[in-house]
């Protein structure tokens, strides 16, 4: 409270008092004294600083910038101890592209040391990463891949691998430690829950599998094949070539709801309270591609933007909150959304230079955006606080393919291509040329 503060300002400056006085002490003994004493009494003048409660030493530190504090790391053992924690690190890595640090203020993955983060995320800002092709097959695929801490999990054809990711290199164990299948026609879309895995098919069907024990139910479906799905908390959310979106539950294999779109739906994504979907759909049959629909009523809430070309599909939607979502599609443009603005326009906009449709997208909860493009696999990084992309990575150059997936955490980014699943490692920086 107020109360606690104030004591502990008045505390600081009675040790600051103590600290003034003792500093003039010292500066009068330190002359006329030999070079040894000299150097003790320097020491101790020092050490004064750690006398200091932490809160006003992380207030101190607060006013360092990325090089500075890691410079003022190497000073002394002590100072490197305490200038390691994570508090020392946070507001800096709160300002920096994907170090964990959500907009608001959480803490993704709290098992890696933030200065170990911030120091990863330089190489994120300066394209400074190390390329790899982690798996290839002979004929062209359209896979999906979902992170899931150390595990990644590939779509091939018609089964669903998890992999481990070993934790030193971020690269993939040669065979998939389980294998999902049941489909009689490629996977089109999966989702990943704590609990389950969730697949729909080119074949219409949609298969809940379960992660622990290997049970899987088949749904009912689509009468066309599974363009998109999403799953939350125990409510899944398709979409399909015949245009309609349907709401299911993990306890039934028979639709709760069908909603009728009059168009193709390419994405759908559950809103972070599960009060609410968004649609995007080929925009084809009217120039409303996006519409976020009521889960228990399935009525239309409203329709985001008023100025799309016809054939301007929807092709990703991410939620970065339950008010704030990006999307990308076929018109070049990552658009984001603020649902307590008016739907009718979108706060900011990023378009493609190279005039290509954007398969997917991810987000690191804060300021960074990943984006997929159409052609030679490549993949943008972006910084919403900029309108141009920071970096720019091409991962096929011989033949075209479109980035149909991707997904990063802190080191690693993760692309799946039609051929191949590739990776940028941002740790390591380039082989040498030999």
């Amino acid at each position: 409270g107020g109360m606690d503060l104030q004591k502990t300002f008045d505390l600081c400056h009675c040790q600051q008092r103590v600290y003034n006085k003792k500093r003039q002490y010292t500066k009068r003994k330190i002359q006329g004294n030999t070079e040894t004493e000299k150097r003790n009494l320097q020491y101790q003048l020092k050490m004064f600083l750690f006398q200091l409660p932490e809160v006003v030493l992380y207030h101190i530190m607060s006013y360092l910038e990325y090089k500075s504090l890691s410079r003022l790391s190497q000073v002394c053992k002590t100072i490197y101890h305490f200038a390691n924690r994570d508090a020392v690190w946070r507001k800096i890595a709160k300002e920096l592209i994907n170090t964990g640090i959500t907009r608001q203020g959480a803490d993704v993955y709290p098992h890696i040391p933030l200065k170990d983060r911030v120091k990863v995320s330089q190489n994120w800002c300066h394209g400074i990463c190390r390329k790899e092709v982690m798996l290839k097959w002979r004929i062209n695929l359209l896979p999906w891949i979902q992170l899931d801490g150390d595990v990644l999990y590939l779509s091939q054809a018609a089964d669903i691998g998890a992999y481990h990711l070993r934790p030193d290199t971020g690269k993939l164990q040669r065979s998939p430690m389980a294998l999902f299948s049941g489909h009689l026609e490629d996977v089109c879309r999966f989702a990943v829950t704590d609990t389950h895995l969730v697949s729909g098919g080119s074949d219409g069907k949609i298969l809940v599998h379960h992660r622990r024990n290997g049970f899987s139910m088949e749904y009912s479906g689509h009468n066309q094949e599974v363009n998109c799905l999403d799953c939350r908390g125990g409510l899944i959310v398709s979409g399909s070539r015949d245009r309609t979106a349907r709401i299911w539950t993990l306890s039934s294999n028979c639709p709760r709801d069908t909603i009728p779109m009059n168009d193709r739906v390419w994405s759908v994504a559950i809103s972070p309270t599960q009060s609410s979907f968004v649609t995007g759909t080929a925009c084809c049959a009217n120039f409303s591609p996006l519409r976020i629909w009521d889960v228990e009523r399935c009525e239309l809430l409203c329709c985001l933007g008023s100025e799309f070309r016809r054939g301007a599909g929807v092709l990703d939607i991410v939620y970065e909150s339950p008010v704030q979502l990006l999307t990308c599609g076929y018109d070049t443009y990552i658009r984001s959304w603020d649902l307590r603005l008016s739907p009718r326009k979108c706060v900011m906009e990023w378009e493609e230079p190279h005039d290509s449709a954007l398969y997917c997208i991810q987000t690191d909860g804060n300021h960074m955006i990943a984006s997929g493009s159409s052609y030679y696999g490549v993949i943008r990084t972006w910084d919403k606080r900029q309108t141009r992309c920071l970096e720019m990575f091409q991962l096929s150059s011989a033949v075209s393919s479109p980035v149909y997936c991707l997904r990063f955490n802190t080191s690693h980014l993760y692309a799946a291509l039609a051929t191949a699943l590739h990776s940028l490692d941002f740790k390591q920086g380039p082989r040498p040329r030999r």
